[in-house]
């Protein structure tokens, strides 16, 4: 039977498609494209191109094709955007992915990895973020991902769909291989957007704040590598697989901070170039500190990443965008 990765053609989703082919899995790709990119897709994988909230068109592809296991990674994830349109939100969300599970419960599908989010969790009470604390999203992004996951727990009850929920932080780096990589439009992450300085296509990085209560006065993230986050996911499948988990939540997160600082610091010695840095003010919503624990991944799913350091992370997207300039090089708009 196969797996269909839902958001396939986006940032996450091709690089867990990677995986499960390395790993001799038969894979299809459902993706809208309006966000993905179809050179990220390889030939070899059947591509559907749908929009989840065509739900007959959802649910007919789920009962033809019947997979064993559906990973989902297609979703609006922008928290700014949620906040001024949260209709949007609500529907590319969450409403897209119940005609997913009524799709799954059609096609017969019982296993289910969903990309979750810390934004969860809202403002924790403290750090690092565990399994544990109270989910109190503060916006309307993260409460869509919490609704999700809330609704797993009833389509476990009434149709047995298992499900695998991973809440992380800032996926980061690119494919070893140069391959695969990062490429949003617009681009509003910090990593991509330092090393487009480098590369002479901005004029510099801005600091959003440099008077937080951290070490250096900038926000501090948890940066995780996109293989060792795509690891997680197919460790997931195995999980309910092997049957050692039936519905969970886990955190993903290298349990270490890095300043906005640190990451241009570290970025100028991996490119070589001087990366000029302007301070500007705050962004309103940006917490000081997120930093997760990743301690119940470890135990339970066996989760070992590979890429936990900054410089790797580093090293593997100054490759990429080095390599890719312009990104895939479609005419189309580009995220996921």
């Amino acid at each position: 039977m196969s797996i269909l990765v839902v958001g396939g053609a986006g940032y996450i989703g091709s690089h867990t498609v990677r995986a499960l082919l390395d790993r001799g899995e038969d894979v299809l790709v459902l993706d809208d494209l309006s966000e993905g990119h179809r050179a990220a897709v390889p030939a070899s994988v059947p591509l559907l191109e749908i929009d989840l909230l065509d739900r007959a068109a959802t649910l007919a592809a789920l009962s033809e094709h019947k997979p064993e296991a559906v990973f989902h990674f297609a979703a609006s994830c922008y928290v700014g955007e949620s906040v001024t349109d949260p209709g949007k939100y609500f529907r590319n969300n969450f409403v897209a992915t119940l005609n997913l599970l009524d799709g799954m419960v059609q096609g017969g599908s019982k296993r289910f990895i969903f990309s979750s989010t810390c934004a969860t969790y809202g403002e924790p009470p403290s750090l690092p973020i565990t399994e544990d604390m109270p989910k109190e999203p503060v916006n309307p992004y993260g409460r869509t991902k919490l609704f999700c996951e809330q609704a797993f727990a009833d389509y476990e009850v009434a149709h047995g769909i298992q499900s695998v929920s991973l809440r992380y932080f800032n996926a980061a780096g690119a494919h070893p291989s140069g391959e695969l990589g990062e490429d949003h439009e617009p681009e509003t992450h910090l990593i991509p957007l330092v090393l487009q300085v480098a590369l002479g296509q901005r004029e510099d990085i801005k600091i959003f704040g440099s008077d937080y209560d951290t070490p250096d006065g900038t926000c501090i993230r948890d940066y995780i590598h996109i293989v060792d986050l795509a690891e997680a996911h197919i460790l997931g499948l195995e999980g309910l697989r092997g049957g050692r988990i039936s519905r969970a939540a886990f955190n993903l997160g290298n349990e270490e901070g890095h300043s906005v600082r640190q990451v241009i610091d570290m970025a100028r010695k991996v490119t070589g170039h001087a990366i000029p840095a302007v301070e500007t003010e705050r962004r309103a919503g940006d917490p000081p500190r997120l930093v997760g624990s990743s301690a119940l991944a470890r135990e339970v799913l066996g989760w070992k990443p590979r890429y936990g350091d900054l410089l790797s992370i580093l090293e593997t997207a100054w490759k990429w965008h080095r390599e890719h300039p312009r990104g895939y090089g479609e005419n189309t708009a580009k995220n996921g």
